[in-house]
C-alpha cells in the first residue's frame, strides 16, 4: 500500500495583513454520511533586522493570514527575536544531512513528511516510527533500538552519519535525550533536560513566568491536597482551574465550575494518582476567558524565529463536549491570531521566555510552543502553557503549509548558528491545512486494538490536497494497516478556503473502511463561520 501522494501547495509572495476577530459563538448542524461514528453537534460557548541588535524585538514582515471572501495571505519572510548578533549567511553549499527522527505519532510522520521535502536532507530515520512513516519512500524505520536506551540511540546515530536528531516528543526530551546526544556531539533539535521542565513541570514553568513577567493567569502550587482544597474554598472558588504539574499526555487539565468538583478533582490528581507521579504536585489557577490559539516559534542561539499559528479541538464531542483529549483535529493559521497578536506574543511571551531560560542557566534549543488565550474584547493575550516540542495535531496542518526547507531551520538552531538567510527564508502556502483526527472507539477511555484499517491509498488519492498522517498503527503480518491507539489517523487537507480544505478533510474520510473508528464531524467550525461572516 502507497500513501504518499503529496500535497499541491500554492506559493504567494505577496504580505497581507489579518483582519482582527473575536470568538465565535454557536454552530450550525452538519451531516456528514459515512460509515465512520460521528459524534453529534451541540451549540456551545468557545473559550478559547538585517538583525544585528543585541535584546531586540524586531517587526515581522511574515504575516500569518486566512482566506476570507477569496482574498489570500502568505508568508514570505519572517523576523527573529535576537539576544546576540545574527550569524551572517554562508555562502557555501550546504552538505544534505541524514536525520533521525525520535517518535511514533502523527507530529513525527508530518515532520518526516516535510523533512523529505527539504533540499538539505539526504536521507530519513525514524526510530520507532509507525506503519504509515514505514510507506514513505527512503524512510527507515529502526524497530530494535529504545529511544530510552540512550547509548543504544548515541551508537545508531554514529554507526548511520546521523547529522542532526529531531526529537518530537517531550518524554524523551523530559528523560534527557538531549544531553545524551549532545555529549557525544551529535547535533539534536530539542531542549536539555533542565530546559525541558518548561514542559515537564507546570510549577518551573509558571515561576518562570512570575520572575520574568510573561503574563499568564494567577496561580498557586501545592503539593499537600488538605491546603489546595482549602485554598480553593476560602481564596478561589469556582470555576477554578486544576492541573498535574508534570507530565499527563496533554490530559491532566481539569476545568472545575463547583468548589465541590474542585475538591473532587484535587483527590484524584493528588491522591487517587488519576495521572500517576504527574499529580504530586498540583497548579491551581484563575479561570481565563477567550480563544484559545497556538504560536510556534524556533530557538537557537538565542534566535527565535515565529513560525506559524494555529487552533486545535481538544473536546472529544461535536460542539467542544465531552471529555478532554490529545487533540481531535486542528487548522492553520488561527485567525484569531492576527499580526498585531503574533507581534505581541513574539515581544510579550517567547522572547522574554527565551531570555529566562537562559539566565537560569538552561539555555534554551528547540522549537517553543506558547498556549494562549486571547481576550475575545481587549485582544490581550496570557500564556496558558509551553511545550518544548510541535503539537499533535497542530504539528500536521502546519507541516502541510510549510515552503522552505525544514531541515535547514532545524539544523541552523541545533547548532546554534541561525543566519539572517534561514530566518527570512521561512515561508507558508497561502492556502489553510485542516486536519481531522480518526480515533478509536472509545478513545479517551479504553479502546481496542488490531482491527484492520482499509483503502488508505483512495482516501487519500480523493483529492490532490489530502495526506493521511498516521498516529497510532501498525503493520500486519501481511502488511495491512492495523489501529495501534487511541488517535490513530490524522486526514490532513488544503483548500483555497478553510471550508474547502474541511471539506476536501471529510471527502477523504469517507473513503476510508474502518468501522470501528468515529471522528469529529465540526473541525474548523469557529474558522469557517468567520470566513462565511458568521462569526465576529
Amino acid at each position: 500500500m502507497t500513501t504518499t501522494t503529496s500535497m499541491m501547495m500554492t506559493t504567494s509572495n505577496t504580505t497581507t495583513t489579518m483582519k482582527r476577530t473575536t470568538t465565535l459563538r454557536g454552530t450550525t448542524k452538519k451531516v456528514f454520511p459515512s460509515s465512520f461514528s460521528r459524534t453529534k453537534k451541540n451549540s456551545s460557548s468557545v473559550s478559547s533586522g538585517k538583525m544585528m541588535m543585541m535584546m531586540m524585538f524586531v517587526k515581522s514582515t511574515r504575516r500569518s493570514g486566512r482566506r476570507r471572501g477569496g482574498s489570500a495571505s502568505s508568508s514570505s519572510s519572517s523576523s527573529a527575536i535576537v539576544f546576540s548578533a545574527v550569524a551572517p549567511a554562508s555562502s557555501s553549499k550546504k552538505k544534505k544531512k541524514n536525520v533521525l527522527v525520535i517518535g511514533s505519532g502523527g507530529r513525527e510522520h508530518a515532520l518526516i513528511y516535510r523533512l523529505l521535502q527539504s533540499e538539505t536532507c539526504e536521507k530519513v530515520f525514524a526510530l520507532p516510527g509507525n506503519a504509515g512513516i514505514a510507506t514513505e519512500p527512503t524512510v527507515t524505520s529502526i524497530a530494535d533500538v529504545s529511544e530510552s536506551n540512550h547509548a543504544d540511540v548515541v551508537k545508531f546515530c554514529k554507526s548511520n552519519a546521523i547529522d542532526l536528531v529531531v526529537v518530537g516528543p517531550e518524554a524523551p526530551l523530559v528523560d534527557g535525550l538531549a544531553d545524551s546526544l549532545r555529549a557525544e556531539n551529535i547535533n539534536v533539535f530539542g531542549p536539555s533536560k533542565k530546559a525541558a521542565q518548561l514542559e515537564g513541570s507546570k510549577e518551573f514553568m509558571k515561576n518562570l513566568c512570575r520572575k520574568y513577567n510573561i503574563p499568564t493567569a494567577t496561580y498557586e502550587v501545592f503539593s499537600d491536597a488538605e491546603k489546595a482544597k482549602e485554598y480553593v474554598r476560602t481564596v478561589t472558588g469556582a470555576p477554578i482551574v486544576i492541573k498535574t504539574s508534570g507530565l499527563a499526555a496533554g490530559k491532566g487539565v481539569i476545568m472545575a465550575e463547583t468548589v465541590e468538583e474542585a475538591e473532587k478533582a484535587i483527590d484524584e490528581l493528588m491522591l487517587n494518582k488519576q495521572f500517576g507521579d504527574a499529580g504530586d504536585t498540583i497548579v491551581i489557577e484563575e479561570t481565563l476567558f477567550g480563544e484559545e490559539a497556538s504560536f510556534f516559534a524556533v530557538v537557537g542561539g538565542d534566535v527565535a524565529v515565529p513560525l506559524a499559528s494555529a487552533q486545535d479541538h481538544k473536546r472529544v464531542g461535536d460542539g467542544d463536549t465531552g471529555l478532554n483529549t490529545g487533540g481531535m483535529g486542528a487548522y492553520s493559521p488561527a485567525p484569531v491570531v492576527t499580526k498585531e497578536i503574533e507581534e505581541d506574543v513574539m515581544k510579550n511571551i517567547i522572547e522574554p521566555t527565551v531570555r529566562g531560560m537562559r539566565e537560569e542557566g538552561c539555555e534554551y534549543n528547540g522549537v517553543i510552543f506558547a498556549g494562549l488565550m486571547i481576550d475575545e474584547k481587549t485582544k490581550k493575550v496570557k500564556l496558558l502553557e509551553h511545550n518544548v516540542r510541535f503539537g499533535d495535531p497542530e504539528c500536521q496542518t502546519l507541516m502541510a503549509r510549510m515552503e522552505s526547507d525544514l531541515c535547514q531551520l532545524l539544523y541552523a538552531a541545533a547548532t546554534n548558528n541561525i543566519t539572517d538567510d534561514d530566518v527570512k527564508s521561512v515561508k507558508w502556502s497561502k492556502e489553510p491545512a485542516v486536519n481531522v483526527v480518526l480515533a478509536a472507539k472509545g478513545y479517551p477511555g479504553s479502546y481496542s486494538k488490531g482491527d484492520e484499517i482499509k483503502n488508505l491509498q483512495g482516501a487519500e488519492e480523493s483529492t490532490a490536497k489530502t495526506k493521511i498522517f498516521h498516529a497510532g498503527t501498525a503493520s500486519g503480518e501481511n502488511g495491512e494497516i492495523l489501529a495501534n491507539g487511541g488517535r490513530v489517523l490524522g486526514i490532513t487537507a488544503m483548500g483555497t478556503s478553510v471550508k474547502e480544505a474541511t471539506k476536501n478533510a471529510y471527502v477523504a474520510i469517507d473513503k476510508i473502511d474502518w468501522p470501528n473508528g468515529f471522528c469529529r464531524s465540526d473541525i474548523a467550525y469557529r474558522a469557517i463561520e468567520r470566513e462565511e461572516g458568521r462569526g465576529k
